[in-house]
């Protein structure tokens, strides 16, 4: 086992922050990670690097999930569980799964970072979340290195939570993931508006899994930097939802509020509606700033700091509960 010390973080977060580690090591297997925990407990977690913005440097050794593999551990005529480890990247496993016909992640496509994480940030996008077709997962606790099955009445799912985010943070380490999904007779989600016209854009009326994937990385390329070009987490903000009477009241002011129904006294609000129409899309301050396609997402043009993005973020919060009352949270865990 190789441990790394004063190591650069730069190229192990999607934001790019050049954060150094005291000391760093990569796992790629149980056995390995097992030994790291044996003699270390005070440790940071770190996966695809995709969900967290990183402020400060990590006093502590920074232990790298890279465990792969994918497996099929159960199926029959209509549905197959998959079984695929935590370093595996999401976006190239939904691709896996797409090649062999199964269904039920297409919507999920092009999503950054690793199946490890997805669990935790129940991550959803165009109508699908990881709950709709999740199974179970493994998890190693950290204190013991004894490991638990986590099966789906477990983990306390909701909009971008979960048991991981929430009781248990810091204390397992999710080391697979099995995932329940459909062989024949997919059922396909296109309700997304913007799904949808991809799709009509190509004449395809009765898509396949394939097609809904191509629309959402389509979609996605069209309004969403890559990474590996600009810094970046994707959505930095959570969609607030609030309570109906206070959306009625917001919009006898601003009537052209988009809006979904969550419940009879709930509804949701599209954050990037808001922060664009408060002036921010497209703003820069400094290298840190709001992406010119999409103002949900928060970008570092090449030198910002973890801070720098931070006081962005801290400032369209405060424009926007200002300006409608409505507050806005991050979806991006702040280190």
């Amino acid at each position: 086992m190789n441990i790394q010390t004063d190591f650069s973080l730069k190229t192990y977060n999607t934001f790019g922050i050049d954060a150094k580690a005291k000391q760093f090591t990569s796992v790629q297997n149980i056995e390995e990670l097992t030994t790291v925990l044996e003699h270390n407990t005070d440790i940071f977690i770190l996966g695809g690097g995709s969900n967290m913005l990183l402020t400060q440097d990590i006093d502590k050794l920074v232990v790298h999930v890279n465990l792969k593999g994918i497996s099929i551990i159960e199926e029959n005529e209509d549905s197959v569980w998959i079984k695929a480890n935590a370093g595996e990247n999401w976006h190239e496993f939904v691709l896996w799964c797409i090649d062999h016909n199964y269904g039920g992640i297409e919507n999920l496509s092009l999503i950054p970072g690793n199946v490890g994480t997805t669990p935790i940030q129940n991550i959803g996008a165009y109508g699908v979340e990881i709950k709709d077709m999740f199974s179970s997962c493994d998890a190693i606790k950290i204190t013991d290195k004894k490991i638990k099955t986590f099966k789906k009445e477990d983990c306390n799912f909701g909009y971008r939570e979960s048991i991981f985010k929430n009781d248990l943070k810091d204390l397992y380490i999710i080391t697979s993931v099995v995932f329940k999904l459909t062989k024949k007779n997919h059922k396909t989600n296109s309700s997304y508006g913007a799904i949808e016209t991809e799709l009509a854009n190509h004449k395809i009326t009765n898509p396949t899994i394939k097609d809904i994937s191509n629309a959402v990385i389509a979609i996605r390329k069209s309004k969403l930097p890559d990474p590996k070009e600009l810094g970046n987490s994707g959505s930095f903000f959570k969609n607030p939802i609030v309570p109906l009477e206070l959306y009625k009241k917001v919009t006898l002011k601003y009537p052209d509020m988009p809006h979904y129904v969550v419940s009879e006294t709930e509804v949701k609000v599209p954050a990037g509606w808001l922060i664009e129409q408060a002036g921010f899309k497209g703003k820069r301050f400094g290298d840190a700033g709001i992406h010119e396609k999409q103002a949900l997402v928060l970008v570092n043009y090449g030198n910002a700091t973890g801070q720098e993005i931070v006081d962005v973020s801290k400032n369209i919060q405060k424009t926007i509960l200002d300006k409608y009352g409505i507050s806005i949270e991050a979806e991006v865990n702040i280190i």
